[in-house]
């Protein structure tokens, strides 16, 4: 069975999630339409719903009092239904939209409160955007389109033709800098998107739902090339998508919404075993926990296992880490025929999973639940 990519087998956590963030928004609100501030206060003081916005207010809610930071390097993927707000919150990060009420900052600035000329060089120097449509130049080549932010930024032609080159042979597209855009797959001239954000070397990726038009085969090979970029060359990335698979295969955190409501955020295992409510419960109802549930969830502490299996020799058991995931846990078990495994730590054990306690995982459940 496929494993993750290696460098997201370890819970999945990102490090840099809670220092410094490079991305934070702070209570961000987004009602559409001219009564947008009264909308919101009642939105506040009664607790209405976007059905009831729209006919007494007649706007549209896109962003419900979010708050969320994302940290350097991160993959921060924002998932949700059709209308969910998932794409009106990440234009706001950029501000392609202003919001109603609230600030966003980018690495400590306040993007919300900058002139146009500080706003035109954040997005030039910090910002790269990545869309479902590329829109490419069809009158220009691949190398041009890629270079063409820098041409906008009065870099000289060869040092942007160079920068471009570049770009191009880190999408694995150096072989077709003169072609056109019409001359090219769509998987292709994702690639190509993706190459004039990655010219332009911004500190941030924004990527509303890049391969969503693709074909299967086509967008996991993106995918897995998109992973293997973002370790080597540590973007931070807001990803935008309306599929969970997606989300749990890139997202060191994902961020799930609901009517412009960030209903929870938290890494692929916290989605799947801890859902928030009833919608996340769906949205995560047939996701194989294989590759997603690691040992440090599923096992029981060494106290509780000696007090509810006190007779029980340890000696000899299957030994395994706290950030193997449920199928190599149960290749452990089917290859020993073993009862327990010893979860061990700087040569201690510090837990122990049992058989009931790796079902459960497999159900998405604890194991105070066996």
């Amino acid at each position: 069975m496929e494993k993750q990519p290696e460098t997201l087998l370890t819970g999945r956590s990102s490090e840099s999630a809670n220092s410094n963030p490079v991305i934070e928004c702070r209570n961000l609100w987004k009602i559409y339409g001219d009564r947008g501030a009264e909308a919101m206060e009642a939105i506040k003081k009664e607790n209405i719903g976007k059905e009831e916005v729209l006919e007494r207010f007649g706007g549209g809610v896109g962003v419900v009092d979010a708050s969320f930071s994302v940290g350097e390097g991160e993959i921060f993927c924002i998932m949700g239904l059709s209308g969910s707000g998932k794409s009106t919150l990440v234009r706001h990060v950029n501000r392609l939209i202003d919001p109603t009420a609230g600030t966003v900052f980018i690495e400590g600035n306040d993007i919300t409160a900058m002139n146009r000329a500080e706003l035109r060089r954040t997005r030039a120097e910090k910002i790269g955007m990545v869309f479902q449509n590329m829109a490419l130049l069809p009158h220009k080549s691949v190398r041009q389109n890629v270079a063409f932010s820098l041409e906008l930024r009065g870099v000289d032609r060869k040092e942007r033709n160079r920068i471009a080159e570049r770009a191009l042979e880190i999408v694995k597209l150096e072989k077709w800098g003169a072609s056109y855009p019409d001359e090219l797959s769509g998987g292709m001239q994702q690639r190509v998107g993706l190459a004039r954000a990655l010219a332009a070397d911004p500190h941030i990726l924004l990527m509303d739902e890049p391969f969503s038009a693709l074909d299967p085969l086509i967008r996991r090979q993106l995918q897995d090339q998109f992973l293997e970029l973002s370790v080597k060359m540590k973007k931070t990335t807001l990803f935008i998508t309306h599929d969970l698979d997606e989300a749990i295969r890139i997202g060191h955190r994902i961020a799930i919404m609901k009517d412009g409501v960030l209903v929870q955020i938290g890494t692929p295992e916290d989605i799947v075993t801890k859902p928030a409510d009833k919608y996340v419960a769906d949205f995560v109802a047939g996701i194989s926990r294989l590759h997603l549930v690691y040992a440090h969830t599923v096992m029981w502490s060494i106290g509780y296992f000696q007090k509810k299996y006190p007779e029980a020799d340890l000696n000899g058991c299957p030994e395994s880490s706290a950030d193997e995931d449920l199928d190599s846990l149960i290749d452990v078990m089917v290859s020993t025929g073993a009862k327990f495994i010893r979860i061990m730590e700087s040569g201690n054990c510090v837990g122990v999973v049992t058989q009931g306690a790796l079902l459960r995982g497999i159900q998405g459940k604890e194991p105070d639940e066996e």
